[in-house]
């Protein structure tokens, strides 16, 4: 039963998009950004097995002395009034601008990955709250937290030699162009090797187009520097081979920007053997990434219960049963479809709501949970909306619109706590 007033310890005074291309969202889109979005695919194929689900983890928690302690309160992201900086970590920080957390939680890290074999419960949980920037970690943490590396350290170096051996292979047999003998190039034969040839063709100018356009206000990505056009073959190469392993689903649209945070981590590693590996490890951690979330990518599951309507139909659930005032002025009210938001926020796993080092820390709680992304996904999504209630509450369509598909700068520690919060208020 739904709740009829959000609970106590939510009440708080303090609470005061590129043009797209996806027929399912351009009328969602008050005026064009420059955000791109996804679009759809084909038939769904299996990529990989989802794992088995497993307790949730306790993601981006506090101390419970600090919530029984004190009533902690929820704060407008650009609410004026609101200390948005002043948490735990401000207080302890270094002159160097490191908090004493990050890092108490980088030697934490370090001691795990040390460690014979990786402990990935403790790995998980010290992850969840953030992994520091710097030597290495989240390169490293990111390739055990999605399964690429087995938790042995000793079968580390075969297990990358094998797997790079392969995408060297997958490159030389898929990224050759077809050699036709005695076929005519007319041919309309689904097996013509001409009709395969002009679909791969028209999927490649499309991943070159969009990975021409991926962030494009950074150097690492965009513009005529050597290194963009390095990293910008690398995104197009991995992008195809993709779409020629998965027939089923192919290249959509979108499928860049949740690759980009991966290779830009990787290439990043200061162990220079490792990020002249970046292509290579990123290609099998986005199939990885991917695995948890093609059904969304799918059209032709849109309305089954594994399609993205399906999942926002459980964002939209979980909004209604912690803050119902809230759930009913956007939806019955002012009749804020979810879809015209969520779309975005769910498929490229809100790579696009915030700036890129935030969506680093996002990520870093999001691949912590051993259930997979998505149901932390849907949390903080929750916590989004419930974090600008005020404004939403005194918005109509046209404003409440406008504010969720251009998100407010936020603080993403305490937005991750929020939706931690949300989360084990809901298994009680």
């Amino acid at each position: 039963m739904a709740k009829e007033r959000i609970p106590n310890w939510l009440n708080s005074s303090l609470w005061s998009t590129t043009p797209t291309v996806d027929d399912r969202l351009h009328c969602f889109s008050l005026s064009p950004t420059t955000t791109t979005t996804t679009a759809a695919a084909a038939v769904s194929e299996p990529i990989v097995q989802p794992t088995v689900p497993v307790s949730p983890p306790a993601a981006a928690s506090r101390p419970q002395s600090t919530v029984t302690s004190q009533k902690y309160e929820f704060r407008d992201p650009i609410d004026k009034n609101s200390n948005n900086n002043s948490n735990d970590n401000d207080q302890n920080a270094s002159p160097s601008g490191v908090s004493s957390d990050d890092i108490s939680r980088q030697a934490q890290l370090l001691a795990e990955l040390s460690k014979k074999v990786v402990n990935f419960r403790e790995l998980r949980r010290i992850a969840s709250q953030g992994i520091p920037d710097g030597a290495g970690i989240r390169s490293t943490v990111w390739k055990l937290l999605l399964g690429y590396l087995p938790p042995d350290h000793l079968q580390w170096s075969s297990e990358l030699a094998k797997k790079r051996s392969e995408y060297k292979q997958f490159k030389e047999e898929l990224l050759m162009n077809p050699v036709t003998h005695g076929e005519h190039p007319l041919s309309l034969g689904e097996s013509s090797i001409w009709n395969q040839f002009f679909q791969d063709t028209e999927i490649i100018e499309q991943i070159d187009r969009d990975v021409k356009r991926t962030h494009p206000d950074m150097h690492f990505f965009s513009g005529d520097s050597p290194l963009a056009k390095s990293n910008q073959d690398a995104l197009k190469d991995i992008l195809v081979v993709f779409a020629k392993l998965n027939p089923g689903i192919r290249y959509v649209q979108g499928m860049n920007e949740i690759l980009a945070p991966l290779f830009y981590v990787f290439r990043n590693d200061p162990d220079e053997e490792m990020a002249a590996a970046a292509e290579a490890d990123s290609f099998f951690c986005f199939v990885e990434l991917l695995s948890g979330f093609r059904d969304h990518f799918c059209k032709q599951l849109d309305n089954s219960t594994v399609g993205i309507r399906s999942t926002i139909s459980r964002l939209s659930q979980f909004l209604k049963e912690h803050d119902e005032e809230l759930w009913r002025h956007l939806e019955i009210t002012t009749k804020v479809n979810p879809q015209f938001y969520a779309f975005r926020w769910i498929t490229l796993l809100l790579t696009q709501e915030f700036n890129f080092a935030d969506s680093l820390h996002i990520w870093d709680t999001l691949l912590s949970d051993p259930e997979g992304p998505l149901e932390t996904l849907l949390w903080v999504c929750c916590a989004m909306l419930i974090l600008v209630r005020t404004r939403l509450l005194a918005g109509d369509f046209t404003s409440n619109l406008k504010l969720l598909q251009n998100y407010p700068s936020s603080n993403i520690s305490h937005l991750l706590y929020v939706a931690n919060k949300l989360r084990s208020q809901a298994s009680n």
